[in-house]
């Protein structure tokens, strides 16, 4: 996206790059703040805002990994040493990790499903603005995302819900094409004249 491409050419190869893929260099603080602004420009009924950022970087993402790594050992003792360790970088595999908590509740106009829909474009447009300003990026949900004990030490609020993880930085691995569904298998045509 640094190189000016057009917006219709960028959606046509866009591709989130896994996390374990990324490495150093991530944006620094200023340019999390642009991304996080741009993202924030998502259809959003009522302009409730129905969400908020938790942004985790430095040193800060190892130690919720450990955190992490005692509460899956609570629920499963038995982890290889693979899976240790898998628990235990959940949050240094990219140098950026940000939470979109979607904090929809009750409103007398606007629907919950509303707002929580307005979480996940939060979480689309973020992946976009992070490829917008040269880095890559790939949004994930995982076990914590769901299992309240963790929302203390993710500092998530009773109530609120984790609509995603996005890893932003930067990679040496070239983008690899996935399958992608078929229009005719996706797609039900209602009126027209071209049938």
């Amino acid at each position: 996206m640094k190189t000016d491409i057009k917006l219709v050419d960028y959606l046509a190869v866009r591709r989130s790059i896994p996390a374990f893929q990324m490495s150093e260099p991530g944006p620094e603080k200023a340019e999390i703040e642009e991304i996080l602004r741009l993202a924030s420009r998502v259809p959003d009924h009522g302009k409730l805002a129905p969400w908020r950022f938790i942004v985790y970087r430095g040193e800060e993402r190892a130690r919720i990994g450990e955190e992490l790594l005692k509460l899956a050992l609570e629920v499963r003792p038995d982890l290889s040493e693979e899976m240790i360790q898998v628990e235990r970088t959940r949050f240094t595999r990219a140098p950026v990790v940000v939470a979109v908590v979607s904090t929809a509740a009750p409103h007398f106009k606007i629907p919950e499903w509303e707002q929580l829909m307005s979480a996940g474009a939060l979480c689309l447009n973020l992946l976009i603005a992070a490829n917008a300003h040269g880095w890559v990026s790939n949004w994930l949900t995982e076990w914590f995302a769901f299992d309240e004990r963790a929302y203390p030490l993710l500092g998530v609020q009773p109530g609120e819900k984790v609509a995603g993880f996005i890893h932003i930085g930067s990679t040496t691995f070239p983008p690899v094409e996935r399958p992608r569904p078929e229009l005719s298998e996706t797609v039900t045509w209602v009126g027209g004249e071209d049938a």
